[in-house]
């Protein structure tokens, strides 16, 4: 990971009501090293970043290997709580607008993402 990135927000992890877990530059890092960059959880992604869409109980049996990571108990609470199969991660290091990514899991995610994006901006 670049360490311009280290201490900064670069990959959230979302469900669909919104909920998320944002991991730095080093936890991003370290969580895609561990984990094989997710793809074992993919079920969609876009080829040019990290965003895509995991399905939960995938992400949370691929958690149960990396018991070190310090936000995995994190992850697989935010992936038990998601009130459908999938979790979105967003990669906000990456300045994509996704032309590729073109299966049915990205205007999930799109919507999902947007969502999200909405909340923020209203209470900033």
């Amino acid at each position: 990971m670049d360490e311009a990135l280290a201490g900064s927000p670069v990959l959230v992890v979302a469900d669909d009501d919104g909920e998320t877990v944002t991991l730095d530059g080093d936890e991003a890092g370290l969580l895609l090293a561990l984990t094989d960059n997710l793809d074992p959880a993919t079920v969609s992604a876009c080829p040019d970043c990290r965003s895509r869409v995991v399905a939960v109980v995938a992400l949370i049996d691929l958690l149960a290997d990396v018991v070190v990571h310090s936000r995995a108990t994190e992850l697989c609470e935010l992936a038990e709580d998601a009130p459908t199969l999938h979790l979105y991660v967003h990669d906000l290091a990456a300045r994509c607008r996704h032309p590729a990514w073109r299966d049915p899991g990205f205007d999930e995610w799109a919507d999902v993402i947007a969502d999200l994006t909405a909340a923020r901006r209203a209470t900033s």
